[in-house]
């Protein structure tokens, strides 16, 4: 899966469909395969990539964001037709975070670099092979297998 980074943010003008086909090539993924990590019917993938589908509920948001590895934010403002500015980054505390849970939305803050609660510095990477954590929903580590905690 690839990490939430520049090159799979959504460029200026480009549709739901180019998008989402660009992503999915760039993971060498085929519609099926797509649609089985998505969770969604291999006939939704092909509306979405024809263009026949502009807009997402929830559900297909949430699993295509998943199968691409990227941020549900980046499908909202491709539907919406507006650009990512800056996308808050996935942070948080090695002590109080659960795995397999949302972070704290003040751990994501830009400017913050320890935990408000215990005073521990926030984590933005594995703390054993140190890559980005592509999805806070995830426990362990895609690239080394370790526990986050």
């Amino acid at each position: 899966m690839a990490a939430l980074n520049s090159e799979l943010a959504p460029n200026p003008q480009e549709s739901l469909a180019d998008y989402v086909r660009r992503v999915r090539i760039s993971l060498s993924l085929s519609q099926k395969d797509l649609a089985e990590r998505a969770g969604i019917h291999l006939q939704s993938v092909g509306k979405i990539e024809r263009g026949q589908t502009t807009r997402l509920k929830h559900k297909a948001k949430k699993g295509l964001a998943h199968a691409l590895g990227i941020s549900i934010e980046y499908l909202d403002a491709v539907c919406k037709g507006v650009t990512i500015d800056v996308i808050e980054t996935l942070k948080f505390c090695p002590q109080c975070w659960t795995p397999g849970s949302l972070p704290d939305p003040i751990w994501t803050s830009v400017r913050a670099k320890y935990c408000y609660v215990c005073g521990t510095q926030l984590c933005d990477r594995c703390l054993n092979c140190s890559e980005r954590i592509l999805s806070p929903k995830f426990k362990f580590c895609p690239f080394c297998g370790k526990t986050y905690k």
